[in-house]
């Protein structure tokens, strides 16, 4: 009887298999139709192809750009600069979170510590957002001795002004070192061993935690960019003001390091993340600093030869009228109608839409700097980066910057201009902004999208 009920199981599983298929290949079905919006505040940047480097004269004869042929993939990039506001941001929520676990730890609400459907515990617990953080409400005694903690103490106050102590402002963040992974050894019984990873598993295959990364970073802006970064210059007002005042909002975040730039795109994308996952919606790729390849493509709009984000030759339109903020002529830095910085998209965009590809900020992006990297970096979505350790000599900790400033003279508003700065610097004239790669090879290639080869 056991035998003929096996039996009868078997036949009704392949007559099953074969009402939908035929006993054909044909993948999963009923899989959802998805399709990738347009992120929020960011601009599609199509595939291609193009020549990168120097479009005109290396006035230095620095010869670090040359000239070479580079493909890069589609991908996203933010239309402007990341602005103070925008910024102000991720500081908010670094310092909420702070407060949430400091609060945790004597009132509950604060702190999620199990499912309450599954009674599944959560170590460490995850925050309540929610929850009310009374920071103007100094009747809440529960709240208030703990929050005082967070601020200035009596001693370092100015006229006893209430003040967030911004050196707490520490976040915390990880990241997957994949070239690490791919370079590793995983060659079925390999006697590879990192440090601290588990024994070898069956088929070489090691414990992915050697792999992520963890780094922990003080995420407020250096204000103090604006007087240190010049010497016998009264820029105070600038560094009191920049990063808080209204005024300020839609103006380019500087004063900002490249680290602390990475952590704000891996804090953007876990932001992102943690939305789409509460709907049960599809990841998305992560935010990330642009490789110096995909920010000259950008930067281009499409005019492959041209030396500017506009065209070319000039900095000024047919009228005159200048067509970035930098430094004109032999200092004149309001010739160009800006002191100092301007707010984000105050000229006119490149042809893909993007503003300030040229001047106002100059703008991080995810490489290392060697001069020699157009001849020795693949052609496909250029890349070479390099993770720098606290021990290594500064040589090794520069990373690549492009689009010149409102300090800069007009060569570095060139599209094919390098430059550097190193990694752990914050300065007055440089920001960034952030892409995402796109999903798939290019517009209107969804699951539904016709065949090309029909």
């Amino acid at each position: 009887m056991k035998k003929l009920l096996l039996f009868s199981s078997v036949i009704l599983l392949l007559a099953s298999c074969g009402k939908s298929s035929r006993g054909y290949l044909i993948g999963v079905q009923d899989r959802e139709d998805w399709y990738q919006p347009n992120p929020y505040g960011m601009l599609f940047i199509p595939q291609g192809s193009y020549n990168m480097g120097n479009s005109d004269q290396d006035v230095p004869y620095a010869q670090i750009s040359g000239s070479k042929t580079v493909t890069v993939q589609s991908f996203y990039m933010d239309e402007t600069e990341i602005t103070n506001n925008e910024y102000r941001q991720f500081v908010y929520w670094v310092r909420d979170s702070i407060a949430h676990r400091k609060l945790g730890e004597s009132i509950e609400e604060h702190l999620i510590t199990e499912d309450k459907e599954t009674g599944e515990t959560y170590d460490p617990p995850f925050i309540n957002w929610d929850a009310k953080i009374a920071w103007d409400d100094p009747r809440n005694e529960d709240q208030r001795d703990i929050l005082a903690t967070m601020y200035l103490p009596e001693h370092e106050k100015f006229y006893r002004r209430k003040e967030i102590d911004t050196r707490l402002l520490n976040f915390d963040y990880y990241y997957i070192d994949y070239k690490s992974a791919a370079a590793k050894d995983f060659t079925p019984g390999s006697s590879n061993i990192e440090t601290g990873a588990l024994n070898n598993r069956p088929q070489g295959l090691k414990d992915r935690s050697v792999y992520i990364r963890k780094g922990t970073v003080n995420i407020y802006p250096d204000t103090l960019a604006w007087v240190h970064d010049f010497t016998y210059s009264f820029n105070e007002p600038m560094t009191q003001k920049y990063f808080w005042h209204p005024a300020y909002d839609n103006y380019p975040v500087v004063g900002v390091n490249w680290v602390q730039a990475r952590a704000f795109c891996i804090w953007r994308s876990q932001l992102l993340n943690s939305w789409l996952q509460g709907h049960d919606e599809s990841f998305v790729n992560d935010f990330r600093l642009p490789t110096e390849s995909e920010w000259e493509w950008a930067a281009r709009g499409g005019l492959a030869l041209s030396p500017f984000p506009w065209g070319g030759p000039y900095i000024r339109n047919s009228n005159g009228c200048f067509l970035g903020n930098y430094k004109p002529l032999r200092g004149n830095y309001i010739d160009d109608g800006g002191c100092q910085t301007l707010i984000v998209a105050h000229y006119a965009p490149n042809d893909y839409g993007l503003y300030d590809m040229a001047g106002n900020v100059a703008e991080w992006t995810n490489n290392a700097f060697d001069e020699s990297a157009y001849n020795f970096a693949h052609d496909l979505n250029m890349d070479y980066s390099y993770e720098a350790k606290e021990t290594d000599p500064p040589v090794l900790k520069r990373k690549v910057i492009r689009g010149g400033s409102w300090k800069d003279i007009g060569y570095f508003l060139q599209v094919g201009t390098r430059s550097y700065e190193y990694q752990d610097t914050a300065k007055c004239y440089i920001g960034f902004r952030c892409v995402e790669t796109y999903l798939g090879r290019d517009k209107g290639d969804g699951p539904n999208a016709s065949n090309i080869y029909n």
